[in-house]
């Protein structure tokens, strides 16, 4: 069948090049022909091969591609915040991964906005942050996909000012100036807090900064109050001249999120189960030894023993597995940014998490 189009086409181009030059008597001679025809031939068989391999579904690098298994990694590249500080002090990663020829490097961020940032563009692999920065970065199209929760610590998180402040009660935040990180847990708490006393977001005037800058600010007298968490929470009550306006008590309902790039998180469950495993053993110890968590802790953030302790002592320490409770409250939270005008379209939570079987095969100490 193939034979006789391709003999067609032939004999149509031959017509057509007689009828073409024949006023200028320029007849094109029997082999140019046989050539073009051969040339349309070749042509006709190259397209249709390329067709065929295209649309063929048993593509062989396809079948290579699909079918490879990806080999582990050989670094683990964890972002981390001061908070979760003492899981890199430990050293309980390196020697859990070290056996299966992994490493661990630890890279510092001030707060979970940047955190995401530099996974979404491929610097890290996984880490922690509170509940709001996940949905800022999903709203900016990032790559990321939740992989376990954090127990919730309300009293870990709080509105500061000054302790000469006039400021008595939450309503006399109408139109002062409130520092916190954008995206940042401190940042929904203080969206709830404001909205429990009959205030709105527009009634307050925000000032985007992370931690440390805050801080300065704080002290400088240049804002009015500070929504901040801890470690940075404690040491500013022990050395910022600060006083507690109100904490997160009775308005955080979750904790946060330790989360990864979705490539790692589809390439790696093996490691990510381990890593979980670990990260639950040292949040069980540390919620029998609170004591010596502080004292750990103290030299390292260069904070003194009594605040840390105060610090550790009202942190909520376990992981908990990603439920359907757990991202409905996560839904709540996206819905209230794009309610304000914070993100600049409306997501879906579920887009972000993965399917409950690669859940089911993460650390089975998750409870």
């Amino acid at each position: 069948m193939l034979k006789i189009l391709f003999r067609r086409i032939i004999i149509y181009w031959q017509k057509w090049v007689i009828f073409r030059f024949a006023n200028q008597r320029q007849l094109l001679s029997i082999v140019p022909i046989k050539f073009t025809g051969a040339f349309i031939i070749g042509l006709c068989v190259s397209l249709l091969f390329a067709a065929c391999t295209v649309n063929n579904p048993t593509n062989t690098t396809a079948v290579s591609v699909n079918n490879s298994t990806p080999t582990k990694a050989s670094v683990v590249r964890f972002g981390y915040q001061k908070s979760a500080i003492l899981l890199k002090s430990k050293g309980l990663l390196e020697k859990r991964l070290q056996p299966e020829g992994t490493s661990v490097k630890w890279i510092e961020f001030p707060a979970g906005p940047q955190l995401l940032e530099a996974m979404n563009v491929g610097s890290i692999d996984l880490g922690h942050t509170g509940e709001s920065p996940p949905i800022f970065a999903q709203a900016a199209g990032a790559a990321i996909t939740y992989i376990a929760g954090i127990a919730p610590s309300p009293a870990s998180s709080a509105i500061l000012v000054r302790k000469n402040s006039a400021i008595k009660t939450v309503n006399e935040l109408k139109g002062k100036k409130i520092a916190f990180q954008k995206g940042s847990s401190a940042h929904y708490m203080l969206v709830q807090i404001l909205e429990k006393n009959g205030l709105k977001y527009s009634d307050i005037q925000p000032i985007y900064l992370p931690p440390a800058d805050a801080r300065a600010a704080f002290v400088k007298g240049s804002i009015d109050a500070w929504a901040i968490w801890d470690p940075f929470y404690a040491a500013a009550e022990k050395s910022a001249d600060s006083r507690v306006l109100i904490d997160g008590t009775g308005i955080n309902k979750q904790g946060g999120y330790y989360l990864a790039s979705k490539n790692f998180a589809n390439q790696q469950p093996e490691i990510i189960k381990a890593i979980l495993e670990e990260i639950q053993n040292l949040e069980e110890w540390s919620e029998q030894n609170r004591n010596e968590v502080a004292v750990t802790l103290s030299p390292i953030l260069g904070i003194d023993l009594e605040t840390m302790q105060k610090s550790t002592n009202r942190k909520k320490f376990g992981i908990t597995p990603v439920t359907q409770d757990l991202i409905t409250l996560q839904q709540q939270v996206a819905d209230k940014f794009y309610e304000l005008k914070l993100i600049p379209k409306q997501i879906n939570v579920k887009e972000a998490m993965l399917t409950p079987e690669q859940y089911a095969a993460f650390s089975p100490k998750i409870k």
